[in-house]
């Protein structure tokens, strides 16, 4: 991160954190020991210094925030033991909770670039039967949970600000256009009708949503979604491994975007490749 953008950073975090702790600079100077012109110099927007180390400690702990959220250096506030507990932590619940979490956690990033790597087929994308198959052995409140959240992310992904890129392996699409796996007893009519929703899809949405697809003999990925600088989480299956502090995000983005370069079947070249896949089903496209 740049010292100017670090500076202005600090600047309204500071600002932000008087206004909720209903400090005015008289009162934060003088807890912290420094002269109320040095506070209002920090706050003015034409400085672009940053105050000592122990200044900056010395405001973090009077107004009870992080020093590294003062900073910049991550998106959680809590203090201590506290923001280390919740800079990575593991969210377990429901389908229909995580659900939840998902809805809030893209609401919050609206107007950031959300990088996604699925489990299987993108949410986005998916028909009605897909997802009846896919969830078809457990409850129904969670068949029907699962269908909300997708018509959620479809209808975020049609936002005029929206910005995702998908990135999958080559192999996964192949593997569900053959019934291979865990699509073995999905009908081909309906394979069928998955892989031309999805062709639709794309074309309607793109450049809004990118979808790129990966060498899964070359390179692997766990399924990933970064919510732009906010967080990141990896989803475990029952679970979601939630990671908070800029690091880890940058750490993981940096995953991501190699995972679009090593592609290869770039976003714009996506309707073509599924087009040969719906090739294989002659009896749908003879009609």
């Amino acid at each position: 991160m740049d010292r100017r953008d670090t500076v202005e950073i600090f600047r309204a975090r500071l600002a932000e954190s008087m206004e909720r702790a209903g400090i005015n600079r008289s009162g934060l100077a003088k807890r912290v020991g420094v002269d109320r012109s040095t506070l209002s110099q920090l706050l003015s927007p034409d400085n672009e210094r940053l105050p000592r180390a122990d200044t900056v400690a010395a405001i973090a702990s009077a107004l009870q925030v992080s020093l590294d959220w003062l900073l910049g250096l991550t998106q959680q506030e809590q203090l201590g033991a506290e923001i280390l507990q919740r800079s990575v932590h593991i969210t377990e619940a429901s389908r229909a909770a995580v659900d939840r979490n998902i809805a809030e956690w893209h609401t919050e990033a609206a107007g950031y670039k959300i990088r996604y790597v699925p489990s299987n087929l993108p949410d986005q994308v998916k028909t009605p039967e897909t997802l009846a198959y896919e969830h078809g052995v457990v409850e129904a409140f969670e068949r029907d949970s699962a269908l909300e959240r997708t018509q959620d992310q479809l209808a975020y992904t049609r936002r005029p600000e929206t910005d995702i890129e998908i990135c999958m392996s080559r192999q996964a699409l192949d593997d569900f256009a053959a019934g291979a796996g865990i699509w073995h007893d999905l009908a081909p009519a309906l394979r069928y009708e998955q892989l031309r929703y999805m062709q639709q899809l794309h074309g309607e949405l793109y450049p809004r949503m990118r979808l790129y697809l990966f060498d899964g003999r070359r390179v692997y990925s766990a399924p990933l979604t970064i919510f732009g600088p906010l967080r990141a989480s990896l989803f475990l299956g029952q679970s979601f491994f939630v990671f908070n502090t800029t690091e880890h995000i940058r750490t993981l983005t940096r995953h991501f975007d190699q995972l679009i370069r090593d592609a290869i079947v770039q976003s714009h070249a996506l309707d073509d490749y599924v087009e040969g896949l719906l090739s294989r089903f002659p009896e749908h496209t003879a009609q």
